[in-house]
């Protein structure tokens, strides 16, 4: 079996004993050579007195000092005592069991906390016991394994922040930016899943349309300032007297909709007069100026005033017309449909 086998990797100790084999002066330098190569501290002690008779330059910079004068020492005399009982200790076992033994080592050094992975292998050199320890410095791969961690933790966020930022996207493109309100695709998409929900449980819901009023001259002078503040306050109050299972939206520049769930043709008309009442009476400022509007609202319901989805709006846009025909600021009831006897 050859040095390089024996310390290629400290977790996967070799199979093959290596107890009472020579320490010749040939295997001395491959570990070296191999050592060298790896980066890996070596020393090699006697068995009776832990003398160290060879150390490598990384081994004489871990103790302290230089390796030229550190041999005939043993560790008590070059670490503190607890160190030095931790790591004799781990020597006897070693020799003790005559298999390489691979063992982890966490102890302060120097002030500073450090981390070592040691494979201690048994040997003989003519009528002398030796132990050769090879000191890997885990230092570097808890780093690794820390900036690893790092980089894992800033993709995780990164892939939140991607997710909250998709998330987003997506509501705006269902809400309209100034009243917040659902977009007009999605609220026609709800209120066909209420439709088919009110058929099939035999329960009724109500549509209303409402549009603004012309405003006054001093809101119209200025301008689209104005009527944004105005469309965000209205986007507040149709949020503030709908349910979560209503449904709201802005369907252009000047009509807004409302879908109340389960809701009869009287409480809509009671809700929604209540509605109006809020909107002719809200203060909305801008620039110091107060701001005034109204709004006409047309109310229908399914299925009172209407069977179906385009009998439904037709309804609802009828109701609004009439509404708007009586000057604005009121609100106006779909025709109940009656069937023939």
């Amino acid at each position: 079996m050859t040095a390089a086998t024996a310390i290629e990797r400290f977790d996967a100790p070799p199979q093959v004993p290596v107890a009472g084999a020579a320490l010749d002066a040939v295997l001395a330098q491959a570990l070296l050579s191999q050592a060298q190569q790896q980066g890996l501290a070596l020393g090699v002690k006697t068995a009776d007195d832990g003398r160290y008779v060879m150390v490598n330059a990384a081994l004489a910079a871990l103790l302290g000092g230089d390796h030229t004068n550190l041999v005939g020492r043993t560790d008590a005399e070059l670490l503190d005592p607890a160190t030095a009982t931790l790591l004799r200790a781990a020597d006897q076992t070693a020799l003790a069991q005559g298999d390489p033994l691979a063992s982890d080592h966490r102890f302060d050094l120097r002030g500073e906390r450090r981390e070592f992975k040691v494979l201690r292998v048994a040997g003989t050199q003519g009528e002398r016991r030796l132990l050769c320890s090879l000191w890997q410095d885990l230092a570097p791969q808890r780093q690794r394994d820390s900036q690893l961690r790092v980089a894992l933790d800033q993709l995780e966020q990164q892939q939140k922040a991607n997710d909250a930022l998709r998330h987003d996207l997506a509501e705006q493109a269902l809400r309209d930016q100034a009243s917040g309100l659902n977009s007009r695709a999605h609220f026609d998409d709800q209120m066909r899943r209420e439709l088919d929900l009110s058929t099939r449980e035999h329960r009724e819901f109500a549509l209303v349309y409402m549009a603004l009023d012309h405003y006054s001259e001093p809101v119209r002078a200025l301008g689209a300032r104005a009527h944004e503040r105005i469309c965000e306050a209205m986007g507040r109050l149709l949020r503030g007297n709908t349910r979560a299972m209503d449904a709201s939206c802005r369907m252009d520049e000047q009509h807004f909709a409302v879908l109340l769930s389960g809701v009869g043709l009287a409480t809509a008309h009671s809700r929604m007069e209540g509605l109006r009442r809020q909107c002719a009476t809200q203060i909305v400022m801008l620039d110091g100026q107060e701001l005034g509007f109204t709004v006409a609202m047309g109310v229908a319901s399914f299925p009172h005033t209407a069977h179906g989805h385009d009998e439904l709006i037709t309804a609802c846009t009828a109701a609004l017309a009439e509404a708007q025909r009586r000057g604005g600021n009121t609100v106006a009831l779909a025709s109940i449909r009656f069937e023939p006897g």
